[in-house]
């Protein structure tokens, strides 16, 4: 334990070098998740600190999520989930949602959507398709006065087809983005007349190429849809 947790220079924060040590630590795997750590009496003695200092360090940790503290167990070492790096996205999207936001998030989703249907058009599953077309469908057969369920029905779709692709940093990477489609939808194309049927018109485009397997025909597809999107940003909510 002696060379895991070496003394702390005096001259530095006591509580921030004790977290970053113990997160060093996890970052390198000598902690894995799940693992308990020292007591706090053990710690003390381990960094040469006091238990006030190691109290605050353990505390942002925990904050943080990196460790668990679990009452007559002891602390553990966090097991680190996708929904956790998903909710701090979301997070920041949320704090930091304005118009010039919208535009960055079409921007990054024109990068990254082609690309991601067409790697669903070579990875999907039957169930996949399945479940795009489900969606596809409650779209269409949407009440139109029901603006909240269109929205979050388009939102789905764009999900489904980040799974389909079989890479889970994607979903990891995309998620938070698509949380804040349906808040974007509803500010931009909510009055837009035959938007719906537009995106619908799209979807069932990539639908078929991903379905076919036609990787080039789902990057185009998407692309228009990204396009459009834009378009629809700069004429009639940029300004």
């Amino acid at each position: 334990m002696e060379e895991l947790f070496g003394k702390i220079p005096i001259s530095q924060t006591l509580s921030q070098k004790i977290e970053r040590k113990i997160e060093e630590a996890i970052r390198q795997k000598k902690l894995v998740p799940g693992a308990k750590l020292p007591s706090e009496r053990e710690l003390c003695e381990s960094f040469a600190v006091s238990r006030t200092a190691l109290r605050e360090a353990l505390r942002r940790l925990s904050a943080r999520g990196l460790i668990s503290v679990r009452k007559g167990s002891g602390m553990f070492v966090s097991e680190i989930k996708t929904e956790d790096a998903i909710k701090s996205l979301n997070l920041y999207y949320d704090l930091k949602f304005d118009t010039n936001l919208i535009s960055q998030i079409i921007e990054v989703r024109r990068l990254f959507e082609p690309e991601i249907a067409r790697l669903a058009s070579q990875n999907h599953a039957r169930e996949d398709l399945d479940l795009l077309r489900e969606n596809l469908l409650e779209l269409i057969n949407c009440d139109p006065d029901n603006t909240q369920m269109e929205v979050d029905l388009i939102n789905r779709f764009h999900m489904n087809l980040s799974k389909a692709t079989g890479n889970p940093i994607i979903m990891i990477t995309m998620e938070p983005i698509y949380t804040l489609l349906p808040r974007m939808r509803n500010l931009i194309y909510g009055n837009i007349e035959g938007e719906k049927e537009y995106t619908v018109r799209l979807q069932q485009k990539i639908l078929d190429a991903v379905e076919l397997r036609d990787g080039q025909k789902a990057w185009q597809y998407s692309v228009e849809l990204l396009e459009r999107n834009m378009d629809v940003y700069n004429r009639y909510f940029k300004n």
